[in-house]
């Protein structure tokens, strides 16, 4: 059955975009997918150009948009706070000017009274912004997505695959909760224009806690058959972490340093409420891990 709900997805080239809109249209409904460049767009609803970062582009994009959904963010630049508050607050001015009556934002786990990274620091700060100019906002909140082409993943996926052994830092030991992407998708289009998640802030992930180490040896296991041996060491700082990263992954180093910063902190689901909302069993980790290694596989690539 088609939906009449216009829905625009911003950052629809991206890891999590490009999957919510194809889950999207579907199931029948109208989707606009935001991109800094339509005319390389392949993919599923229709393309439409604009950017964040420039405010006199969002009215043509947003223009009957009944429901955005905001998945833009700048952990590529060194000043991706300032960067993420400004397009935030003219994305949520825009929206209201055209009339969107929902807000649809992927956000970062963390408790309120923790000393959050920059990071998740910002996340928090573009929920508030998104909704300054009137437009409910839903927030989801997630830690660690395992998916093939997430960055996350991808660090995670590529450490267990090319070191012999690991040397890792005291933050390996902290709590997470990783989350399927199957899920986040699921999660994203099951609060779009639903009326008890309009202005809500839901936490939502697996349904196990585990810790960083944990996630690398599962995802060593099953990617390698065995388990890395693993060398703790006391001091390893999160600059000094980010550039071990680079020398290791493709992973760029402003990135996986705004990423390690955050991974002091514990990010755990303490509130289950999206699952009156959006009901079903969230994916363990170890199905997530197989099922991104298997799309791996399927494009043809070594895991």
């Amino acid at each position: 059955m088609e939906s009449t709900t216009s829905v625009l997805v911003t950052g629809a080239t991206g890891f999590i975009g490009r999957r919510l809109v194809t889950e999207l249209t579907d199931g029948g409904t109208a989707v606009r997918a935001m991109t800094r460049h339509p005319e390389r767009y392949g993919g599923a609803g229709e393309p439409v150009g604009a950017d964040v970062n420039a405010p006199d582009t969002l009215p043509a994009a947003l223009e009957g948009v009944d429901v955005a959904v905001y998945l833009v963010h700048s952990l590529d630049h060194d000043d991706f706070e300032a960067r993420d508050a400004e397009a935030a607050r003219s994305f949520g001015a825009a929206a209201a000017r055209a009339g969107v009556r929902q807000i649809v934002y992927l956000g970062g786990l963390g408790d309120e009274d923790e000393d959050l990274s920059p990071h998740l620091r910002s996340r928090r700060e573009v929920e508030s912004l998104l909704g300054e100019a009137g437009v409910p906002v839903t927030v989801l909140r997630a830690a660690i997505v395992v998916g093939h082409g997430g960055v996350s993943w991808e660090l995670t996926r590529q450490l267990v695959k090319k070191l012999p052994a690991m040397v890792v830092p005291r933050w390996t030991a902290t709590r997470t909760q990783p989350i399927a992407v199957d899920d986040v998708i699921r999660y994203l289009a099951g609060v779009i224009d639903n009326p008890d998640a309009i202005g809500e802030v839901f936490e939502i992930g697996g349904p196990e806690a585990m810790t960083y180490l944990d996630m690398l040896t599962v995802a060593s296991e099953m990617a390698n058959g065995r388990s890395i041996p693993v060398v703790p060491v006391p001091v390893l700082t999160p600059r000094l972490s980010s550039y071990w990263l680079a020398l290791v992954t493709d992973i760029d180093v402003t990135t996986g340093r705004n990423l390690i910063d955050s991974m002091a902190t514990e990010v755990v689901v303490h509130d289950r409420r999206i699952l009156d909302v959006v009901p079903g069993d969230p994916l363990p980790y170890r199905e997530a891990v197989r099922r991104a290694l298997a799309e791996r596989l399927a494009e043809g690539k070594a895991v």
